[in-house]
């Protein structure tokens, strides 16, 4: 697809345009701990709060952010970016993403620029510039919704997770990629999940580019509890930090460390205190004693506009609504729509579940859907271990795991979504397209699909048939879950070992950055560009919501936010049939696949009519030969000692 989006937009709208585009990763590499001086942070990290009797999980309290402090946080930011000699776009949002403020100081940029291909071959959003208030707005968006009472992450760690090698830097090449790999193609402008300005305050809201991962975006707390994000775009790049070991002196970021001032997150529960596989997380690599005094700057004496942003806000100054409250979107379960305790749904901002357990939609299709008793219990024993589990991202050690919970049937209709009361605002976008990911990858329809698709789309699926050496995969003779797509998704298979092929579904390595990761990307490059002409103002239609360009099914795209190619999903089977598909995200991703897979076995046990996929059909009976060597697939992995109440060891053996 040579000439990527510049071309596109010419091609579809007549001429080119500035681009709004959808990921992100930051300039920057390495962190240093943030506390002392100016901003340290005198809130202690909350101990858990024991959940109510009956309830499983306790709900955080409701915090949210008034219009003087959206204000006050603004000019902190400002006047840091003065005293620095720089002219910033400051956005802030609220913990469900509604974008309550953006403030354009005098003479700061319009666009920042993407980063082109490594060689020179740009495709897809690679090469662009973009608007500067998108960039700020998906900074702010992903220090809100990466982050909760028990684990504070910044773009900076967005970087950190989502690249080739994890961590990343030049003396770490060989080891597998990110945790969250893929993470930045969520959230999108594009999601039929993710609520829009037009909807009112319900969220979660989209983001204009994905989630990001360039240094200059934190989340925003009061008293120990997350009330959004701080994202501001003043230098010319919004990029990625492709090296962990040195310490940056990044503009944006120290602009938005000092928006935090009397909104910091607790010391004890910033990313740097957060280990994953055990390597620590990065939180900033600015720090408070560095900054000016911004603790007495006042809006109201701050050069600058508070600016519209075309679908995101229209130029004021708004109050943050509490998460959990009704207005968020995102409220705790009643008994009738859930009957454990200390669940949260998604509600309409007027008292509906937007999300009802339900049965599927496709029986026409395979003739024995998923009955609304089988949701129940696959989401009813799914959350029960989430209970269970032992969190691999949260503080203090030993809290509850934390996820959000997404069935779908074969047709990618939603039959139930269910969060933990304080699971990351992420995952339930991300938990969503894992659920979609695996179920249409094991489908018989998937490559008659994708042969269907725009663009360089179907290119895939010729390239997964060589690869395999099978002329029939990805027509459901095979059950994968999301690990296992997502090994086929990298830049190097096995996944990070250098010398090796790309994947069939990822990018060569020369052409492979966090802005166009194969067939993910690939998927909703035209949703970006008709999304990008709404914002500019060179259309005045929105994409629609859902995205890609595959055909739809009664109405609807099965994939209706995008893929997802890091793990945390399995497919739903009766017997040898496939019926859908369960997706988990919040927490780390050997977490996820765990509750998944057990959730699914145990709600088999329980109904004695549904099960994880059958042994002999399960992604990791695939060999793959690579040279002189064979590499099998994987398909899920569970991690040691799992749970909170029982020492069991290999808990997902046998299943």
């Amino acid at each position: 697809m040579a000439g990527g989006l510049k071309s596109l937009n010419a091609k579809i709208f007549g001429a080119p345009l500035m681009a709004l585009a959808l990921l992100s990763c930051g300039g920057g590499g390495g962190s240093t701990p943030a506390g002392g001086g100016t901003g340290g942070n005198p809130v202690p990290a909350p101990t858990p709060t024991p959940a109510p009797p009956g309830d499983l999980f306790a709900a955080p309290a409701q915090e949210s952010l008034s219009v003087a402090e959206v204000q006050q946080i603004i000019a902190q930011a400002a006047a840091q970016a003065t005293s620095q000699g720089d002219a910033a776009t400051i956005a802030v949002t609220d913990r469900v993403g509604n974008v309550l403020g953006v403030f354009v100081m005098p003479g700061a940029r319009a666009t920042v620029a993407i980063p082109g291909a490594p060689n020179g071959q740009d495709v897809d959003i690679q090469g662009l510039d973009v608007p500067a208030a998108g960039a700020a707005i998906a900074k702010a968006i992903t220090g809100a919704y990466l982050s909760s009472a028990g684990n504070a992450f910044s773009t900076r760690v967005a970087s950190q997770i989502v690249q080739e090698h994890f961590p990343p830097s030049p003396t770490t090449i060989g080891l597998e990629s990110g945790p969250l790999f893929g993470v930045q193609f969520s959230q999108l402008p594009c999601s039929d999940f993710s609520a829009r300005a037009s909807d009112g305050l319900i969220g979660p809201k989209r983001s204009p580019l994905g989630l990001s991962a360039d240094p200059g975006g934190f989340p925003l707390y009061k008293n120990g509890v997350v009330v959004g994000g701080i994202g501001v775009a003043a230098d010319p790049d919004y990029t990625f930090d492709p090296n962990i070991l040195d310490v940056d002196d990044d503009v944006d970021e120290k602009i938005a460390l000092a928006g935090t001032v009397g909104f910091e997150a607790p010391i004890e529960i910033r990313a740097d205190r957060i280990s994953a596989d055990g390597t620590s997380l990065r939180y900033t690599d600015a720090t408070y004693g560095t900054l000016s005094n911004v603790a007495g700057a006042s809006f109201a004496g701050t050069a600058g506009t508070v600016a519209p942003v075309t679908g995101y806000n229209a130029g004021a100054i708004i109050a943050g609504t509490a998460y959990g409250a009704e207005s968020s979107g995102i409220r705790p379960a009643t008994s009738t729509e859930f009957s454990l305790g200390g669940a949260f749904v998604m509600s309409d901002g007027s008292g509906t579940n937007r999300f009802p357990i339900r049965g599927g939609t496709d029986g026409a299709d395979i003739g024995n859907p998923i009955t609304q008793t089988e949701a129940t219990a696959i989401l009813e024993e799914a959350f029960q271990v989430i209970a269970r589990s032992r969190a691999q991202i949260r503080r203090p050690l030993d809290s509850q795991a934390q996820v959000t919970l997404s069935l779908v049937d074969t047709r990618g209709q939603i039959l139930g979504i269910v969060r933990s009361a304080d699971a990351p605002i992420f995952g339930s976008d991300v938990s969503l397209q894992k659920a979609r990911t695996a179920t249409f990858f094991s489908a018989p329809f998937a490559a008659n699909e994708l042969l269907a698709g725009d663009l360089e789309v179907p290119q895939y699926v010729q390239r997964v048939r060589n690869f395999l050496n099978d002329p029939a995969a990805l027509t459901g003779t095979f059950a994968f879950a999301d690990r296992s797509g997502g090994n086929l998704a990298r830049p190097y298979f096995p996944d990070g070992e250098v010398g090796t092929p790309n994947g069939p579904l990822s990018r060569p390595i020369e052409q492979f950055n966090p802005f166009s990761t194969g067939l993910q990307s690939a998927l909703v490059l035209q949703n970006l560009a008709e999304h990008l002409a709404f914002v500019t103002g060179a259309s005045p239609s929105d994409t629609a919501r859902g995205c890609t360009k595959l055909p739809q099914t009664a109405g609807a795209p099965r994939l209706g936010n995008g893929i997802q190619i890091f793990p945390g999903s399995v497919p739903v089977y009766r017997g040898n049939q496939l019926i859908g598909g369960i997706g988990v995200s919040g927490d780390g991703i050997d977490q996820d696949d765990m509750i998944s897979f057990l959730g699914l076995h145990n709600a088999g046990v329980r109904t004695g009519t549904i099960n994880n996929a059958p042994n002999d059909i399960r992604a990791d009976r695939i060999v793959v030969q690579v040279g002189s060597r064979q590499v099998r697939l994987r398909y899920i992995n569970c991690p040691f000692a799992p749970f909170l109440d029982d020492p069991s060891q290999n808990v997902c053996e046998g299943l």
